[in-house]
C-alpha cells in the first residue's frame, strides 16, 4: 500500500474511488482535475483508491501511452492503491484483458432475455426513428426485431451488434455535485448497444462491470458524462449489483469555452511539464477553480485532502482556461480566470 493511503486509510475500509484514463492521448488539464478530485475524495474519506486502465478500443490506443499517463499522475503527486503497475485482489486493471468478465456480464443478460440482435446501421435507425438531422437518435422499441430465431445469440458476429432492451422506467439518483437526477433511458437514449459488430464490447458495459467486480462505491468524473449514469444503473440493476454514489465534477474548458481534446496541445500535462510548470502550482490553480480555496497557491495533493468539500463545487460553473495557462502557472499561480461559459 502506498504511503499516502496508509496515512488516510481508517481501520475498516468502506470507501472505493478509481479514475480510468484512456490511453488514446496525452492527459490534459481536465483530466488531471477529474483524477485529482476523484483522489482526494478517497483519500478524505479514508478509502482506497485503483486507477484503471479502459484500452477496450484497441485500435485506438497508442502505444507506450499507459506508461506516459501513468508518470503523468505521479508527476501531479497522485498515487493508488491497486492499478496496471501495482497487483491487486480485482486485477487486471486493464479493460483489454478483461473480455471474459463482459462477456459472462453479456451471457447473463442474455439468459434474462434481456438482449437482441440489430442488422441496422446508425444511418437505418435515424431513418427509421425519424430523428431530425444532427439530432440524437432514439432507438425506440418498435425497431426490435419480431422475427429473432433461436440461436441467434450464439451465431452473433459481424452481422449485428447486440442491444439492451431498455425498460420505460424512470431511473433516479442523488449526485453529490449536481443534486437529483431523473431519467427514462427508453425515452431519451432507446436501446442501446453493448457489444459492437466488431465484437468490441461497449463503453457501458465494461465500465459497469469492472465498478461492480473491482467494487467501487463511488465513481467520480467530469460533468460530461453524467448522461452515461442513467444508462449505467439500468446495468447494475439487470445484474444485481449494488449501486455506487456518483459525483460529477465541474468541466475544464479552453479559452473559447470549448472541452479539451488532442487539439489543445499545450494544455496535456507533458506539454505543462515541459514548460518547467511546477505541478503544486496546477494543483492549487484547479483547487481553485473547484472552489476548494479562495485563492489559487502552490500546494500538492496530499495537502489538498484537508480542504476537499464536495459542497464547494455545487453549482460551480466550467473552469475556462486562459490561453496562457503555462506562462500564468510558472509566473504567479494566484492569477487566472475561471467563468461560466
Amino acid at each position: 500500500m502506498s504511503n499516502t493511503a496508509a496515512k488516510y486509510r481508517m481501520q475498516s475500509v468502506g470507501y472505493h474511488g478509481r479514475f480510468a484514463p484512456s490511453p488514446t492521448g496525452h492527459l490534459h488539464v481536465g483530466s488531471a482535475c477529474t483524477a485529482l478530485v476523484a483522489w482526494c475524495a478517497a483519500r478524505h474519506a479514508g478509502g482506497l483508491f485503483t486507477l484503471r486502465v479502459e484500452d477496450l478500443d484497441v485500435p485506438r490506443t497508442v502505444p507506450g501511452m499507459k506508461e506516459i499517463q501513468i508518470n503523468d499522475l505521479k508527476w501531479l503527486g497522485l498515487d493508488w492503491d491497486a492499478g496496471p503497475d501495482i497487483r491487486g485482489p480485482h486485477e487486471p486493471y486493464q479493460q483489454s484483458l478483461r473480455q471474459k468478465y463482459y462477456q459472462s456480464a453479456l451471457d447473463r443478460l442474455y439468459h434474462q432475455q434481456m438482449l437482441f440482435p440489430c442488422k441496422l446501421s446508425r444511418k437505418d435507425v435515424q431513418n427509421l426513428a425519424s430523428a431530425p438531422h444532427g439530432h440524437p437518435t432514439v432507438y425506440p422499441r418498435s425497431l426490435r426485431p419480431t422475427d429473432v430465431r433461436p440461436g441467434w445469440y450464439e451465431e452473433a458476429g459481424k452481422e449485428a451488434t447486440i442491444r439492451l432492451k431498455v425498460p420505460d422506467q424512470r431511473i433516479k439518483f442523488f449526485d453529490q455535485v449536481c443534486g437529483l437526477q431523473e431519467e427514462n433511458v427508453a425515452a431519451t437514449v432507446g436501446d442501446y448497444v453493448l457489444r459492437r459488430r466488431d465484437g468490441v464490447f461497449s463503453y457501458q458495459l465494461a465500465v459497469v462491470v469492472d465498478d461492480l467486480h473491482m467494487e467501487i462505491t463511488e465513481v467520480v468524473r467530469g460533468q460530461d458524462l453524467l448522461g452515461s449514469t442513467a444508462r449505467q444503473l439500468l446495468l447494475v440493476d439487470a445484474l444485481g449489483g449494488v449501486r455506487p454514489s456518483y459525483a460529477h465534477s465541474p468541466l475544464v474548458l479552453n479559452a473559447k469555452g470549448e472541452k479539451l481534446s488532442k487539439r489543445d496541445e499545450s494544455l496535456s500535462l507533458a506539454a505543462l511539464r515541459e514548460s518547467g510548470v511546477p505541478s503544486r502550482h496546477l494543483v492549487g490553480y484547479l483547487a481553485w477553480a473547484l472552489g476548494l480555496l479562495p485563492e489559487a497557491r502552490a500546494l500538492s495533493p496530499i495537502e489538498l485532502v484537508q480542504y476537499f468539500d464536495w459542497s464547494c463545487m455545487k453549482g460551480r460553473p466550467p473552469c475556462v482556461l486562459p490561453e496562457n495557462l503555462a506562462e500564468v502557472l510558472t509566473s504567479n499561480v494566484t492569477l487566472g480566470h475561471c467563468s461560466a461559459t
